[in-house]
């Protein structure tokens, strides 16, 4: 019996495809009395909108018990961000930065059932200019600790002016610090 492999550039034309079947398949029909998505423009879509990186180190956090920092034993939990994306609007001369942030939590050795408090922060930069600083604790609960709890945390209200293309830096990632002060007035955690 003869296998043959699969292309990949194949396999990404089925994936298209069937994305297109289904997103066509949500835009037809009767809209049940919601009112009317606003259009989007051709600028709008080719309007610049600067992506959301992960800053080196802010991807994992581990909490531990009192005392027991780095003691594998005392693991509270450990959570980790899995994807990072973002949505622009324009109005007024100001962008408006819709980011969002999905990961897990896994419960540790010392973990249990109960809440937990992720510290997730949205930094937009110029150069060394802080145009945006926001620091979300965003509580969760561990209903299960033998399983993984999925998070997603949306910062909605990223707003600064427009700026020139690639002339800013956003970034989103766990971070324990003191807040950053706006303007380029702060000299905390970024």
């Amino acid at each position: 019996m003869k296998f043959r492999s699969i292309d990949s550039r194949v396999l990404a034309g089925l994936a298209v495809s069937s994305f297109m079947i289904v997103v066509a398949g949500c835009q037809s029909g009767d809209s049940g009395g919601t009112a009317a998505q606003p259009k989007v423009s051709a600028t709008e879509l080719r309007a610049y909108c600067p992506t959301v990186s992960l800053r080196e180190g802010t991807a994992f956090l581990n909490s531990y018990a009192k005392g027991g920092q780095d003691d594998p034993a005392k693991l509270l939990y450990q959570a980790s961000i899995s994807d990072v994306t973002r949505s622009c609007s324009r109005a007024d001369g100001m962008l408006t930065l819709n980011v969002a942030v999905a990961g897990k939590v896994v419960s540790g050795p010392a973990g249990g059932p109960g809440k937990v408090t992720l510290p997730v922060r949205v930094v937009v930069v110029r150069g060394q200019e802080v145009l945006y600083s926001k620091l979300q604790p965003h509580e969760i609960t561990v209903a299960d600790p033998a399983a993984a709890t999925q998070f997603v945390v949306n910062d909605q209200n990223v707003t600064f002016p427009i700026p020139e293309e690639g002339s800013v830096q956003v970034f989103a990632g766990f971070d324990e610090g003191a807040p950053v002060k706006a303007k380029g007035k702060g000299k905390g955690k970024k």
